[in-house]
C-alpha cells in the first residue's frame, strides 16, 4: 500500500487542537509562576531589627506625642490558582488525549474493518472466479466427454455399417456365384443337350446319307452293270509315300488320281502327330459315284491309334465330294493310305 493510501487512513486532526494545547501549556506555566512567587512570599525571613526596651508608659506617651505615621498597605498577595482549575485542565487534556486515542483507535478499527471487508470481498470475488473457472472447466470436460462419446459411437456405427456392408457384399457375391454356377450348369446342360441333339441329328443325317448313298451306289452299280455288262479294272500307285488303288468303269484311272484325292482329304485331318509313336498308316476304301460323291467308306487297315483312324474317317467325310478324274468322271472306288507324319 502506498504512502498516500496510508495517510488516507490516518486519524483526522481536529482544527484548533494546537491552539488548545498552547493555551493549556501557557496556563500551566502561569500556574507554576504563581506558585513559585506565592511560596517565596510566604516563606521569606523578616529582616532583623534592633529594638530598645521602653517603658510602656513612656512608649505610650511617645506614641501619643509623635506625629501620626501613614499606614503602608501590604502588597497584594498573588494567590495560586485553585487546585481544582489545574485538575480540570488536566482532566480536559486527558479527555482530549483519550478522545484522540479513541478516535485513532476507532479509525484503526474502521480501517481494519474496511480492510477486512475488502479482504472478504476479494476472497468472495476470488471464490466466485474459482467457481466460475471450475464450472467452465467442468463444462469443457463435459463437452469433451460428449464429443469423445459421439466419436466412439460414430466409429462403432461406421464399423457396424462396414461389417454389415461386407456381409451384404459377401451374401450378394455368394448369391451371384450361386446364380452364375446355376446358370453355367444350366448353360452347360443346354449345351450338352444341344450337342447331344446335334450329334444325334448328325448321326441320323449321316446314317440317312449313308443309306441314300448306299442306295444310290447300289442303283448306280446296277445301272453300270446293266450298261457295261462287264467292268475294267485299273490299278495306280500314288506318289509321295502313299499308295492309292482306283477302279473305274470302261478303263483305267489316271496315274495321279489317288494322290489328288489324298491331297484334298489330308488338310481335313485334325490330329496332333506328336501324339503318335512312330508313323503308322491307316488305309481307307472309298466307294464313289461318277460325280465324286462318296457312297461309302471303310477302314480296311487300322493305324493302331483309334483317334487317328477316327480323324482320317472324318476327314474323308468332310472332303465329300471327291475330285473327278481327268476324263470328267470319278472311278467307282479308291483305296487311300494316310500316315500322321507325312
Amino acid at each position: 500500500m502506498t504512502t498516500t493510501s496510508l495517510h488516507r487512513y490516518e486519524p483526522v486532526r481536529e482544527r484548533g487542537t494546537l491552539r488548545a494545547f498552547g493555551l493549556a501549556v501557557l496556563t500551566h506555566v502561569l500556574l507554576i509562576i504563581f506558585l513559585y512567587f506565592g511560596v517565596q512570599w510566604q516563606s521569606s525571613t523578616p529582616r532583623g531589627e534592633e529594638a530598645e526596651l521602653w517603658d510602656e508608659a513612656a512608649v505610650q506617651q511617645a506614641v501619643q506625642q509623635a506625629a501620626p505615621v501613614p499606614e503602608v498597605k501590604p502588597e497584594p498577595v498573588i494567590k495560586a490558582p485553585p487546585a481544582k482549575v489545574e485538575e480540570e485542565a488536566d482532566i480536559a487534556l486527558e479527555q482530549q488525549k483519550r478522545k484522540r486515542e479513541q478516535e485513532a483507535a476507532a479509525a484503526r478499527e474502521a480501517e481494519l474493518a474496511r480492510r477486512a471487508a475488502q479482504d472478504r470481498a476479494e476472497a468472495q470475488r476470488q471464490a466466485r472466479l474459482k467457481e466460475e473457472q471450475q464450472a467452465r472447466q467442468a463444462e469443457l470436460q463435459r463437452k469433451a466427454l460428449a464429443e469423445q462419446q459421439a466419436k466412439e459411437k460414430a466409429a462403432e456405427k461406421a464399423a457396424a455399417d462396414a461389417a454389415q456392408a461386407r456381409k451384404n457384399a459377401q451374401l450378394q457375391a455368394q448369391a451371384e456365384a450361386k446364380a452364375k454356377a446355376e446358370a453355367d450348369a444350366k448353360q452347360k446342360e443346354l449345351k450338352a443337350k444341344a450337342a447331344a441333339e446335334a450329334k444325334a441329328k448328325a448321326d441320323a443325317e449321316r446314317k440317312a446319307n449313308e443309306s441314300r448313298a448306299n442306295a444310290q451306289r447300289q442303283a448306280q452299280l446296277d445301272r453300270l452293270r446293266a450298261m457295261a455288262g462287264a467292268g475294267a479294272t485299273g490299278t495306280v500307285a500314288g506318289s509321295g509315300g502313299g499308295v492309292g488303288n482306283a477302279q473305274g468303269t470302261g478303263g483305267t484311272a489316271s496315274a495321279g488320281y489317288a494322290e489328288r484325292v489324298r491331297a484334298k482329304v489330308k488338310p481335313n485331318i485334325l490330329f496332333d502327330p506328336s501324339a503318335v509313336n512312330g508313323n503308322p498308316s491307316a488305309v481307307v476304301s472309298v466307294q464313289m459315284a461318277p460325280d465324286g460323291s462318296i457312297l461309302s467308306k471303310r477302314l480296311t487297315k487300322s493305324s493302331g491309334n483309334g483317334a487317328y483312324d477316327e480323324a482320317v474317317m472324318r476327314a474323308v467325310e468332310r472332303s465329300d465330294p471327291l475330285p473327278r478324274d481327268t476324263n470328267g468322271k470319278a472311278p467307282s472306288s479308291v483305296i487311300l493310305t494316310f500316315r500322321p507324319k507325312e
